[in-house]
């Protein structure tokens, strides 16, 4: 028998698109579309190179990152396929984690760890395997811890404030 979810998810916290070549991405996102640039992130052992781009404010704040792999050769291959994953924020990560992997939802390894935003994040595996059979079912998603003010404000839209 499921046990009642420990965690709510509160909404779209990114966006991740990758490219062979950010500078197109970069075109439409910001010069054309109006995005805000918010920052950029390196990570050789993800094989990234990213500009981080925003829409909205606040704790409605939704980044969009758009990516490019430092080594096209490499992995994890960021560029494949062009919207590479889907980030939603969670009031409570580690209690998410641990209630999804009971119900047997697979996660990609590495853990809770820090994201490019500074947040904690971890990844649902875009397949399933036996022992843990549930999955992003062919998207990777990534769950983000949802700071203070964005549960907060959450929890007053919720409750029917403005």
């Amino acid at each position: 028998m499921q046990t009642a979810r420990p965690f709510r998810i509160l909404g779209v916290q990114q966006i991740a698109i990758g490219g062979a070549d950010k500078g197109p991405l970069r075109k439409l996102w910001v010069d054309l579309l109006g995005l805000t640039p918010h920052g950029t992130y390196r990570s050789e052992r993800e094989n990234v190179d990213e500009d981080i781009v925003v829409a909205g404010a606040g704790p409605f704040k939704v980044e969009v990152d758009l990516m490019q792999p430092i080594n096209p050769e490499g992995k994890p291959r960021v560029h494949e396929t062009p919207l590479n994953h889907v980030g939603l924020w969670v009031d409570d990560l580690p209690g998410a984690v641990k209630w999804l992997e009971a119900q047997g939802l697979r996660f990609a390894p590495g853990g809770i760890r820090k994201g490019a935003a500074g947040f904690d994040i971890c990844f649902v595996h875009p397949k399933g395997n036996d022992p843990f059979p549930f999955s992003g079912e062919g998207v990777l998603i990534e769950l983000v811890q949802a700071p203070p003010e964005v549960i907060a404000a959450f929890d007053q839209l919720s409750a029917g404030g403005h």
